[in-house]
């Protein structure tokens, strides 16, 4: 019973902020606080029509995808190369690739905002948010292929080259569509983590801040907290998709290789 009541007031300390969010975007007043003062739809019409919103977007969205589709690759390389073979110090290789998962944000980001501009002497652009993003996307990928990967038989594809397949090939027709929902399930949290990432882009980024660097300017002005909150009602909601059609495609390719679900992101 003490469980119970301990968990549903942590969901509650969790969720409650956010729920918040759609409360005061429909709110009818520039002030956040109760009581609200009515109904209005005005602060979702502003965000169409802010033109340096839009390059903002159009910049996170930019970076989410590249860095999901290479931090995707890289994950491939890895979660095949620690499920199917062993090589020596396979572990301690493995253990250091998956460090970004418990290293501070804060603490990566000065990291590469000094070799970046000391050792490196780059200019700050969206590639550097990008190795960024794929330095701290990477792991999230290779958590979620490894499972992919260790549940496949590897004769399936020593017997495609014994009938005649190459290396490429045998993976590209065998194993490839096996795994493919938990690529799509990788490049989706990857495209998702990058868009919502702020403390790397904010050291990072050069002349186009991402949306996360756009909004937290907008903290600024109060007068733009209505706007904040109507964003991140949209951020919320297209995360919670995003998230969802993830652990759908990770559960059906769980299926599909005759694996039990043990449990995933939702």
């Amino acid at each position: 019973m003490t469980l119970r009541v301990y968990a549903i007031a942590y969901l509650i300390f969790l969720y409650a902020p956010i729920v918040l969010l759609p409360v005061f975007a429909f709110n009818d007043a520039t002030i956040i606080a109760f009581p609200l003062s009515g109904f209005t739809t005005d602060w979702f019409s502003q965000l169409l029509t802010t033109q340096a919103l839009h390059r903002s977007v159009q910049n996170s969205l930019y970076i989410a995808c590249i860095t999901a589709v290479l931090s995707t690759i890289l994950g491939v390389c890895a979660a095949r190369a620690g499920a199917m073979y062993n090589f020596p110090m396979k572990r301690s290789i493995i253990g250091l690739v998956m460090i970004p998962l418990v290293l501070p944000e804060i603490i990566v980001a000065v990291s590469l905002l000094v070799v970046a501009i000391q050792i490196l002497d780059m200019g700050l652009s969206n590639w550097t948010v990008i190795a960024a993003h794929v330095l701290i996307c990477t792991p999230f990928s290779i958590a979620i292929l490894n499972g992919a990967f260790q549940n496949l038989d590897p004769s399936m594809e020593e017997a495609a080259m014994d009938l005649g397949e190459s290396r490429w090939s045998a993976f590209r027709l065998v194993t490839l569509p096996l795994v493919m929902p938990g690529i799509v399930s990788s490049m989706l949290i990857a495209f998702t983590i990058s868009l919502d990432e702020f403390i790397i882009a904010f050291f990072l980024t050069g002349a186009n801040p991402t949306m996360p660097v756009y909004i937290w300017g907008l903290l600024r002005f109060p007068a733009s907290l209505p706007v904040v909150m109507a964003l991140g009602t949209i951020l919320v909601s297209m995360s919670i998709v995003l998230l969802t059609i993830a652990e759908i495609l990770r559960r059906r390719g769980m299926a599909r290789v005759g694996v039990k679900d043990k449990g995933g992101f939702l």
